[in-house]
Protein backbone atom coordinates (compact mmCIF):
# COMPACT_ATOMS: atom_id res chain seq x y z
CA UNK A 1 0.00 0.00 0.00
CA UNK A 2 2.79 2.57 1.19
CA UNK A 3 6.29 2.60 -0.12
CA UNK A 4 8.87 4.79 0.75
CA UNK A 5 12.45 4.89 -0.56
CA UNK A 6 15.23 6.41 -0.33
CA UNK A 7 13.22 9.59 1.86
CA UNK A 8 15.60 12.32 2.59
CA UNK A 9 14.28 15.40 4.53
CA UNK A 10 16.44 18.33 6.16
CA UNK A 11 15.34 21.08 8.83
CA UNK A 12 18.37 23.63 7.92
CA UNK A 13 21.15 22.04 8.05
CA UNK A 14 19.96 19.03 9.76
CA UNK A 15 19.15 16.12 7.79
CA UNK A 16 16.10 14.75 10.25
CA UNK A 17 15.71 11.48 7.68
CA UNK A 18 18.60 10.03 5.62
CA UNK A 19 17.44 7.57 2.86
CA UNK A 20 14.63 6.08 4.70
CA UNK A 21 13.14 2.65 2.88
CA UNK A 22 10.31 0.97 4.29
CA UNK A 23 6.54 -0.35 3.33
CA UNK A 24 3.57 -0.77 4.69
CA UNK A 25 1.54 -3.25 4.08
CA UNK A 26 -2.45 -3.27 3.10
CA UNK A 27 -4.72 -3.85 5.96
CA UNK A 28 -1.44 -4.40 8.19
CA UNK A 29 -0.64 -2.80 11.68
CA UNK A 30 3.47 -1.19 11.00
CA UNK A 31 4.74 0.33 13.96
CA UNK A 32 7.53 2.74 14.36
CA UNK A 33 9.50 3.00 17.60
CA UNK A 34 12.63 5.33 18.24
CA UNK A 35 13.71 8.05 20.83
CA UNK A 36 12.90 11.51 21.02
CA UNK A 37 14.35 13.80 17.89
CA UNK A 38 14.65 10.06 15.69
CA UNK A 39 12.78 11.83 13.08
CA UNK A 40 9.50 9.51 13.72
CA UNK A 41 7.00 12.25 13.63
CA UNK A 42 9.10 13.76 10.62
CA UNK A 43 8.69 10.91 8.81
CA UNK A 44 4.32 11.43 9.14
CA UNK A 45 4.09 14.75 8.54
CA UNK A 46 5.97 13.95 5.37
CA UNK A 47 3.78 11.36 4.62
CA UNK A 48 0.81 13.71 4.87
CA UNK A 49 2.22 16.88 2.49
CA UNK A 50 3.22 19.03 6.31
CA UNK A 51 7.37 19.12 5.38
CA UNK A 52 8.43 19.04 2.17
CA UNK A 53 11.27 16.25 1.33
CA UNK A 54 14.22 16.74 -0.12
CA UNK A 55 14.67 13.60 -2.22
CA UNK A 56 13.19 10.59 -2.54
CA UNK A 57 9.70 8.35 -3.34
CA UNK A 58 6.43 7.71 -1.46
CA UNK A 59 3.91 5.49 -3.30
CA UNK A 60 0.31 5.21 -2.50
CA UNK A 61 -1.12 2.34 -3.91
CA UNK A 62 1.67 2.70 -7.00
CA UNK A 63 1.09 6.66 -6.93
CA UNK A 64 3.61 9.10 -6.01
CA UNK A 65 2.42 11.25 -3.54
CA UNK A 66 5.23 12.94 -2.39
CA UNK A 67 4.81 16.85 -3.50
CA UNK A 68 0.95 16.74 -2.92
CA UNK A 69 -1.16 19.20 -0.82
CA UNK A 70 -2.32 17.97 2.67
CA UNK A 71 -6.05 18.00 1.34
CA UNK A 72 -4.77 16.07 -1.94
CA UNK A 73 -2.95 13.43 0.23
CA UNK A 74 -6.34 13.22 2.97
CA UNK A 75 -8.70 12.75 -0.38
CA UNK A 76 -6.15 9.99 -1.64
CA UNK A 77 -7.39 8.01 1.85
CA UNK A 78 -4.68 9.13 4.34
CA UNK A 79 -5.09 10.38 7.55
CA UNK A 80 -3.28 11.68 10.28
CA UNK A 81 -3.97 11.49 14.11
CA UNK A 82 -1.44 13.90 15.34
CA UNK A 83 0.70 14.39 17.96
CA UNK A 84 -1.41 16.17 20.86
CA UNK A 85 -4.31 15.46 19.71
CA UNK A 86 -5.14 18.88 17.96
CA UNK A 87 -9.26 18.89 18.85
CA UNK A 88 -10.68 21.54 17.84
CA UNK A 89 -11.60 23.04 21.95
CA UNK A 90 -13.76 25.40 21.24
CA UNK A 91 -16.28 23.27 19.17
CA UNK A 92 -18.44 20.26 20.38
CA UNK A 93 -18.02 16.82 20.16
CA UNK A 94 -20.25 16.35 16.81
CA UNK A 95 -18.26 19.44 15.60
CA UNK A 96 -15.13 18.23 15.65
CA UNK A 97 -16.40 14.39 13.92
CA UNK A 98 -17.89 16.24 11.06
CA UNK A 99 -15.35 18.57 10.25
CA UNK A 100 -12.95 14.88 9.41
CA UNK A 101 -15.61 14.34 6.46
CA UNK A 102 -14.88 17.88 5.05
CA UNK A 103 -14.17 17.15 2.16
CA UNK A 104 -16.95 14.11 1.83
CA UNK A 105 -20.09 14.99 0.49
CA UNK A 106 -21.86 11.78 0.56
CA UNK A 107 -24.63 12.64 3.47
CA UNK A 108 -25.79 8.89 3.95
CA UNK A 109 -22.30 7.51 4.43
CA UNK A 110 -21.11 10.26 6.85
CA UNK A 111 -23.82 9.85 8.79
CA UNK A 112 -23.44 6.18 8.65
CA UNK A 113 -19.58 6.59 9.90
CA UNK A 114 -20.63 8.69 12.76
CA UNK A 115 -22.57 6.33 14.17
CA UNK A 116 -19.30 3.79 13.41
CA UNK A 117 -17.48 6.17 15.54
CA UNK A 118 -20.04 6.36 18.53
CA UNK A 119 -19.77 2.76 18.67
CA UNK A 120 -16.17 2.57 18.88
CA UNK A 121 -16.35 5.21 21.49
CA UNK A 122 -19.68 5.27 23.64
CA UNK A 123 -18.59 8.25 25.63
CA UNK A 124 -18.20 10.98 22.49
CA UNK A 125 -21.70 9.92 21.59
CA UNK A 126 -22.42 10.53 25.57
CA UNK A 127 -20.65 13.80 25.06
CA UNK A 128 -21.71 14.84 21.36
CA UNK A 129 -22.61 18.43 22.21
CA UNK A 130 -19.97 19.22 25.05
CA UNK A 131 -17.25 20.94 23.94
CA UNK A 132 -14.31 19.43 22.97
CA UNK A 133 -11.52 21.28 25.03
CA UNK A 134 -13.80 19.86 28.51
CA UNK A 135 -12.84 16.57 27.34
CA UNK A 136 -10.66 14.58 29.35
CA UNK A 137 -6.96 13.69 27.83
CA UNK A 138 -8.25 9.81 26.82
CA UNK A 139 -11.60 11.24 25.69
CA UNK A 140 -9.56 14.30 23.38
CA UNK A 141 -7.93 11.23 22.27
CA UNK A 142 -10.64 9.27 21.24
CA UNK A 143 -11.76 12.48 19.39
CA UNK A 144 -8.87 12.68 17.60
CA UNK A 145 -9.14 9.28 16.35
CA UNK A 146 -12.47 9.41 15.77
CA UNK A 147 -12.36 12.79 13.89
CA UNK A 148 -9.35 11.26 11.16
CA UNK A 149 -11.95 7.66 10.60
CA UNK A 150 -14.44 10.41 9.78
CA UNK A 151 -12.37 11.00 6.50
CA UNK A 152 -12.90 7.26 5.82
CA UNK A 153 -9.23 6.65 5.42
CA UNK A 154 -7.85 3.33 3.80
CA UNK A 155 -4.57 4.76 5.71
CA UNK A 156 -4.81 6.13 9.26
CA UNK A 157 -1.26 7.40 10.60
CA UNK A 158 -1.22 7.91 14.41
CA UNK A 159 1.57 10.05 16.15
CA UNK A 160 1.61 8.88 19.87
CA UNK A 161 -1.85 7.95 20.36
CA UNK A 162 -0.61 6.96 24.43
CA UNK A 163 1.15 10.38 25.15
CA UNK A 164 0.16 11.31 28.45
CA UNK A 165 -2.27 9.17 29.37
CA UNK A 166 -3.16 6.46 31.95
CA UNK A 167 -2.77 3.17 31.24
CA UNK A 168 -5.96 1.74 31.49
CA UNK A 169 -6.85 4.32 28.67
CA UNK A 170 -4.08 3.05 26.59
CA UNK A 171 -5.51 -0.41 26.71
CA UNK A 172 -8.45 0.82 25.51
CA UNK A 173 -6.49 2.58 22.86
CA UNK A 174 -4.90 0.21 21.23
CA UNK A 175 -7.92 -2.09 21.26
CA UNK A 176 -9.94 0.47 19.46
CA UNK A 177 -6.86 0.47 17.01
CA UNK A 178 -6.84 -3.31 16.28
CA UNK A 179 -10.47 -2.85 15.89
CA UNK A 180 -10.20 -0.57 13.46
CA UNK A 181 -7.68 -2.62 11.43
CA UNK A 182 -10.21 -5.66 11.70
CA UNK A 183 -12.41 -3.36 9.44
CA UNK A 184 -10.01 -3.07 6.98
CA UNK A 185 -8.06 -0.03 7.22
CA UNK A 186 -4.60 0.11 7.29
CA UNK A 187 -2.25 1.16 10.26
CA UNK A 188 0.91 3.22 10.32
CA UNK A 189 1.51 3.76 14.26
CA UNK A 190 4.63 5.92 16.34
CA UNK A 191 4.95 4.60 19.65
CA UNK A 192 6.85 5.99 22.81
CA UNK A 193 5.23 2.82 24.46
CA UNK A 194 7.60 0.31 22.71
CA UNK A 195 5.97 -2.78 24.57
CA UNK A 196 2.40 -1.77 23.22
CA UNK A 197 3.34 -1.13 19.72
CA UNK A 198 5.27 -3.77 18.70
CA UNK A 199 3.09 -6.35 20.12
CA UNK A 200 -0.29 -4.49 18.28
CA UNK A 201 2.20 -4.57 15.44
CA UNK A 202 2.72 -6.99 11.85
CA UNK A 203 5.73 -5.56 11.32
CA UNK A 204 8.00 -2.79 12.83
CA UNK A 205 10.71 -0.35 12.27
CA UNK A 206 13.32 1.33 14.47
CA UNK A 207 13.97 4.28 13.33
CA UNK A 208 17.08 6.10 15.37
CA UNK A 209 18.59 9.60 14.46
CA UNK A 210 16.89 9.65 10.84
CA UNK A 211 18.21 6.26 9.74
CA UNK A 212 16.28 3.03 10.01
CA UNK A 213 18.08 0.20 12.21
CA UNK A 214 15.93 -2.65 12.55
CA UNK A 215 12.92 -3.95 10.74
CA UNK A 216 11.14 -7.42 11.10
CA UNK A 217 7.54 -8.59 12.68
CA UNK A 218 6.76 -6.94 16.10
CA UNK A 219 6.74 -10.25 17.74
CA UNK A 220 10.51 -10.46 16.32
CA UNK A 221 11.73 -7.11 17.55
CA UNK A 222 9.88 -7.66 20.73
CA UNK A 223 12.52 -10.54 21.63
CA UNK A 224 15.34 -9.25 19.73
CA UNK A 225 17.83 -8.15 22.63
CA UNK A 226 19.28 -4.59 21.57
CA UNK A 227 15.07 -3.54 21.18
CA UNK A 228 14.74 -4.53 24.94
CA UNK A 229 17.38 -3.05 26.39
CA UNK A 230 16.87 0.10 24.25
CA UNK A 231 13.32 0.67 24.48
CA UNK A 232 11.72 -1.76 26.64
CA UNK A 233 14.23 -1.21 29.72
CA UNK A 234 14.85 -5.37 30.27
CA UNK A 235 17.13 -7.62 29.33
CA UNK A 236 16.15 -10.96 27.08
CA UNK A 237 16.68 -13.10 30.59
CA UNK A 238 14.50 -10.78 32.50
Amino acid sequence: MLEIKDLFVSYGGIKALRGINMEVPDKKIVSLIGANGAGKSTLLRTISGLVKAQSGSIKFNGEEILGLSIDKVCKKGIALVPEGRRVFTDLTVAENLKIGAYLRNDKDGIAKDLEWVYELFPRLKERSWQFAGTLSGGEQQMLAVGRALMSRPNLLMMDEPSLGLAPLIVQQIFSIIEEINKKGVTILLIEQNANMALKAADMAYVLETGDITLSGSGESLLADEKVREAYLGKKKDQ
